[in-house]
């Protein structure tokens, strides 16, 4: 935890804020603070500053809060992304916010087993979780907005173009003929498929809404690797 983020839930005055739970664990196990100590602190979706140890139970810490400083810009990126194994979904969830993402596309493929939906870890309660810790790692506090989309066809063809509208539009798929772009500048739409990629069917069907297909290499990488690694290659703030 880097930054610890705040809610509006926490905050007992305009300047004061009260910890509970895991981040007061982490604050007292981990980097050890004392009554009088500075930490940084940011509001969900607001500035960046500092915290001021002013009170240290065993049960909570309540903050001073100075927050003058911005948040870290957002990349300038859509990633729709085919429902990842729920083993490396929570990784995944917390790579992207770290990384800068803010707008976060779940749909489904035909190699999505259906077992994946299934999974506690799309609550609302859980993802939020995900979320924060990929905030707190990267000292960021624009909460990502997910969207969770079952159903393939009508998702490309109802809206996927709406999406499109204005960007650089990127299917990830081995074998596709032109490599990924890099050190973009302008907003970009980039659609990743799971385990096994996308089938041929879904590339036409995301190629026919305006994606072009581009490659990493002759590497086959596991979603969890694709994804930072595409990112970072399209966009010189992640390096």
């Amino acid at each position: 935890m880097n930054l610890a983020l705040l809610f509006d839930s926490d905050f007992v005055d305009a300047d004061r804020a009260v910890l509970r739970g895991r981040r007061l664990t982490h604050l007292t196990s981990v980097i050890k603070v004392a009554t009088g100590d500075q930490v940084p602190v940011g509001r969900v979706d607001g500035p960046m500053g500092t915290g001021e140890v002013v009170r240290l139970t065993d049960s909570e810490a309540e903050l001073r809060v100075t927050l003058d400083q911005p948040p870290p810009p957002p990349l300038p990126l859509t990633l729709v992304l085919a429902m990842p194994r729920p083993k490396m979904f929570r990784r995944i969830l917390q790579t992207c916010a770290a990384l800068g993402v803010k707008d976060l596309w779940l749909i489904n493929s035909y190699k999505v087993e259906k077992s994946f939906w299934q999974t506690p870890w799309l609550s609302e309660d859980h993802l939020r979780e995900n979320l924060v810790l990929g905030l707190e790692q990267a000292k960021d506090t624009r909460m990502p907005a997910v969207h969770i989309r079952k159903l393939f066809k009508p998702f490309v063809e109802d809206e996927l173009p709406a999406l499109l509208a204005g960007k650089q539009a990127l299917v990830a798929h081995p074998g596709t003929a032109a490599p990924c772009p890099a050190h973009l500048e302008e907003p970009v739409v980039l659609c990743v498929g799971p385990e096994g990629g996308f089938t041929d069917y879904e590339v036409g069907k995301l190629q026919e809404a305006g994606c072009q297909g581009v490659h990493l290499g002759p590497r086959i990488l596991r979603v969890e690797t694709a994804v930072p690694v595409l990112i970072s290659r399209l966009f010189d703030s992640c390096l």
